[in-house]
This record gives C-alpha cells, structure tokens and sequence, in this order.
C-alpha cells in the first residue's frame, strides 16, 4: 500500500504518461497541485520526483497497469476516490488536448475507483472549465 499522498500523485503520473508525452503544462499542474492543494497539505513536495519515479517503475512492469490501478484502489480511502479522478481530470485538462490513450485510461480510473458517470461527467466538465484558454485573435 502507498500512502493517500502517494496514490494521488500516481494517478496523475499516469495520465501525464498516458500519451507519452509528459508536457511542461501537465508537470506544472502536478506541482501546483501537490504545492497548492489542501490534500497535500502535509505532504513533502520535494519527494514529488521520487513518488513519480516509483509509479513509472511500477508501470513499467509486465501488469504495470493493473498493479498500479489496483495499488491506487488500495491506497485510497473512499472520501479520496473522486479528488484523485478530479486531479486526473485536471492534468489531462491542462495542456489542452485530449488523447485518445488519455481518455481510456481517464475510463479506466472511474471505473476502478468506482466513480459514477454522472459524477464523472460533473467532475470533467469542471477540469474543462478551469483549464479553458481564451481564443487569440488573429
């Protein structure tokens, strides 16, 4: 078992990887999020890059997926389940595109965290919303 601090860092790691590609805005929203959220609040942020590593070891492996959700599952008190999907939410949000490899994963974390869809749909529109960039004029 990880720590609550820890099974939210890893389901935000692995959105970020989902794609292959972990972008600076996806990192940057990581950071804010350990730094700023009161969830964190007793969390050392400097052990951000080793609780990342940890989870990229960790998927690395042949069931790096399903070990990785079901640890995550384990970790994670119930009252934590839907803040860990709204973080999911929130990273994938942040560098303003939508993967495909993103978007299945995101399906896979509500279910194994038991999120209901109406929840989740509330929960994306509002990752939607915070992460929403201005249209530039041309």
């Amino acid at each position: 078992m990880l720590s609550h601090h820890a099974a939210l860092v890893y389901v935000m790691v692995m959105i970020s990887a989902a794609d292959g590609d972990m972008t600076d805005a996806e990192l940057g929203t990581i950071g804010e999020i350990v730094n700023f959220l009161p969830v964190f609040h007793d969390y050392d942020p400097d052990m951000l890059p080793q609780t990342a590593g940890a989870c990229a070891d960790m998927m690395d492996a042949d069931d790096g997926l399903e070990r990785t959700l079901s640890v995550i599952r384990a970790s994670l008190p119930p009252r934590l389940r839907e803040t860990a999907y709204a973080l999911a939410c929130d990273v994938a949000a942040s560098d303003g595109e939508a993967h495909q490899e993103v978007i299945r994963l995101l399906e896979l974390i509500r279910h194994r965290l038991d999120i209901d869809r109406l929840t989740a749909a509330a929960i994306e529109r509002g990752a939607r919303a915070r992460f929403v960039r201005p249209e530039t004029e041309t």
